[in-house]
């Protein structure tokens, strides 16, 4: 590290002095090139004006630190820049805007503090001992002051979805308990079509997250999915509580899905959401379908180990179906696979060789090459787990194929210690 230059505090005290006594036009400089720049910050007037407001304190407030020497630790963020984060978060701009102008708000704040530097035409290396000093108290600011503002957007986005959808909320339950449903009414008090092809989501998180920012993570995985999916309208989001929504994907009057889309998206986004899927439904009655699907789904993936980031229905449907109640399924279980429904390794493997064996019609060939092994090593295995079950492998063994589905699925939720 290189020794701090005696005078470069001083030197960076003499350009804020200077840049502070331009600071009206410092802030609208600054404001007009994060407008051009980004143009979801564009158009409200009033959001405009805060938005500069902030700027404006912000500026003063670096300002301040480079005049004084003053610890980050002990700036806090100016009042009209947590005031110009709860707006956007109200209005559904994307917290990348926010984030976006502040790194290019602080590139242009830099071209002033730098273009003073250079007017003060300072030796190099107190020139050079200056710009390092101003760069770092700066990037520090930066880094605090968005870390601050990030969350308190976050923070009221919840609030925000909560208050706003809890009318809608009631209506859906309206829709979902009701025999008869006026959709003239309905529909413009939900902002959603019914007369179409639906795909009931719940998105969800395990546990409560820091910062109450759950329900924007949810609503954000949910727009990625829509808009992968191509769907033409706004999904339909209800927070169910701080952890778990209710979603509908108005898939209008073409019900196909891709599959591997939906969970491209969810294995690439935030790891802490999981999303449980029904199939597609249509017309009233399917958006009761899909979601009483997607909930069956959830209660099943709750209880997995480990947790899926993704399911769809028809993949899991007969376990869904009869997942009632865990501890009659992992009894039920034990009594169809024996002493394999043991949590260990070579357990695991004789499961998996014997799943595949009755996928593939009990053919020993093509169980081989599915699992790129050879045909005596899956004679082996299925010889091995009949062995250890008590029973033959056969096809149309339909309790035993259940079986090794559920427990590919919920894991060692079902399975024995070597102890039991």
């Amino acid at each position: 590290m290189v020794a701090e230059h005696p005078e470069a505090a001083k030197q960076l005290s003499v350009v804020a002095e200077n840049v502070g006594s331009h600071l009206p036009e410092v802030g609208r400089d600054i404001g007009d090139y994060v407008l051009a720049e980004i143009p979801e910050l564009r158009g409200d007037a009033t959001i405009v004006k805060i938005m500069r407001a902030s700027i404006t304190e912000n500026a003063d407030t670096l300002l301040h630190v480079f005049e004084n020497d003053i610890p980050l630790e002990k700036v806090e963020g100016p009042a009209a820049a947590l005031e110009y984060a709860r707006r956007l978060a109200q209005r559904g701009i994307p917290l990348s805007a926010l984030i976006r102008a502040y790194r290019i708000g602080h590139w242009r704040f830099l071209q002033w503090c730098l273009d003073e530097l250079n007017r003060q035409n300072a030796a190099e290396d107190l020139a050079v001992a200056t710009n390092r000093r101003m760069l770092h108290a700066s990037f520090g600011y930066i880094d605090r002051v968005t870390e601050h503002v990030i969350a308190v957007y976050q923070h009221e986005r919840d609030n925000w979805l909560l208050s706003q959808t809890a009318a809608r909320a009631a209506r859906v339950r309206d829709v979902l308990a009701a025999t008869d449903v006026d959709l003239n009414r309905v529909e413009p008090a939900l902002g959603y079509r019914l007369r179409q092809h639906h795909l009931g989501l719940v998105a969800w998180l395990p546990t409560p997250t820091d910062g109450g920012e759950g329900l924007s993570r949810l609503h954000r995985i949910t727009d990625e999915i829509a808009q992968r999916l191509g769907c033409s309208a706004r999904p339909l989001f209800v927070p169910r509580d701080a952890i778990v929504s209710w979603v509908w994907l108005p898939l209008g009057p073409d019900g196909d899905v891709s599959w591997d889309k939906v969970a491209a998206v969810v294995e690439r986004s935030d790891p802490s959401v999981h999303v449980c899927a029904g199939d597609v439904g249509h017309d009233v009655e399917g958006f009761r379908a899909t979601h009483r699907q997607a909930l069956r789904v959830q209660e099943l993936a709750a209880v997995a180990d480990p947790v899926h980031r993704f399911t769809q229905f028809s993949a899991v449907a007969p376990i869904a179906l009869m997942a009632t109640n865990v501890d009659d399924i992992r009894s039920w279980v034990w009594g169809i696979l024996g002493p394999l429904a043991v949590d260990d390794e070579n357990s695991a493997r004789l499961r998996e060789t014997a799943q595949i064996f009755l996928d593939n019609g009990c053919s020993y060939t093509a169980t081989a090459s599915a699992q790129i092994l050879h045909k005596n090593t899956v004679q082996y295995r299925i010889r091995k787990a009949e062995e250890i079950m008590g029973h033959p492998i056969q096809k149309e063994h339909t309790d035993l194929e259940i079986a090794l589905r559920a427990v590919q699925y919920l894991g060692s939720t079902l399975l024995r210690t070597h102890t039991e």
